[in-house]
């Protein structure tokens, strides 16, 4: 994530500074923005880019920083207060958390105006999505900043009105997917079939039409009557579903492992990710001939 998100500023003539603790990661930064610049066929841009492992030197001079830790509160609460003491009064701090709330990392810090959230998705040089965070300790200003700031670069972003768990994307994702481990859970079909029924059906048009945009095409007085059917029957498992829970315990944690809903071999599980790659990367280089062109 650190390495996508310098390189799109870095693409935009901005100067980064990243920062980790982590000596081979730094030593390897250059090498993996080069590689993202040749990816999407730009010309590089290496010459604002600085890394280093001192926070201090990083974040001096900072306009904005983006942190981009593990989800974890404990690490982000003790990044933030870190941030807070070494960066200019006037910078804003964002996280690039995908589902903890801004409030609860902002938390005790002396001036939580100026932390927000940017959600940006992996991987966020061919993902264009940001979602912009406003926690009720925010300050307004900030938030315009960083929506000019992010549509300046060619990303796209939305803001998030109100600082709730997993924002929108994340609570919409995780909404199918709590429904889907259901469905596979309960013998309705293979995960395979799963996977086939949302690609090759609505999975196909939901780039093109929302699920609200969607609904108001077929008719609102169609969705409720579906909804009279369907929603009384859906999964209310509380909390994760058990069939996950045994998934993990037994160390069926997915391509890494060889076996989650479905089994992996390394063959399969290369392929998958270059067919994910290869198609946001094809997109991502019409985006940007697209913008090249206005």
């Amino acid at each position: 994530m650190g390495c996508g998100i310098a390189q799109i500023f870095c693409a935009a003539g901005y100067k980064v500074a990243l920062y980790d603790l982590d000596e081979q990661s730094l030593a390897k930064a250059p090498f993996v923005i080069r590689e993202i610049f040749e990816l999407l066929q730009q010309p590089v841009r290496l010459d604002g880019l600085q890394c280093t492992g001192d926070m201090a030197q990083a974040v001096s001079q900072a306009c904005m920083v983006i942190e981009a830790v593990p989800e974890n509160l404990d690490l982000k609460r003790k990044v933030f207060a870190q941030l807070e003491a070494l960066s200019p009064p006037g910078c804003i701090l964002a996280t690039n958390t995908s589902a903890i709330p801004i409030a609860s990392i902002a938390r005790d810090l002396k001036a939580p105006g100026r932390v927000l959230g940017t959600h940006f998705w992996n991987p966020p040089h061919l993902v264009p999505l940001v979602e912009v965070v406003q926690a009720q300790c925010t300050d307004a200003e900030c938030i315009e900043k960083v929506m000019a700031l992010l549509e300046g670069v060619g990303m796209s972003p939305v803001h998030v009105l109100r600082d709730i768990p997993g924002f929108i994307g994340n609570r919409l994702q995780h909404a199918l997917k709590r429904e889907a481990i259901a469905l596979v859970a309960d013998g309705v079909c293979s995960a395979e079939t799963l996977d086939r029924v949302v690609k090759e059906g609505f999975g196909a048009r939901l780039a093109v039409l929302g699920p609200l945009e969607q609904s108001d095409l077929v008719g609102l007085d169609l969705t409720l009557a579906i909804h009279n059917v369907l929603i009384h029957d859906l999964d209310r498992t509380a909390g994760p579903h058990p069939y996950l829970e045994n998934k993990v315990k037994n160390g069926e944690t997915g391509m890494k492992a060889g076996m989650g809903f479905r089994s992996w071999s390394p063959e399969e599980a290369a392929q998958t990710k270059e067919r994910l790659d290869t198609c946001l990367a094809v997109n991502a280089r019409a985006r940007l001939a697209a913008r090249n062109q206005s």
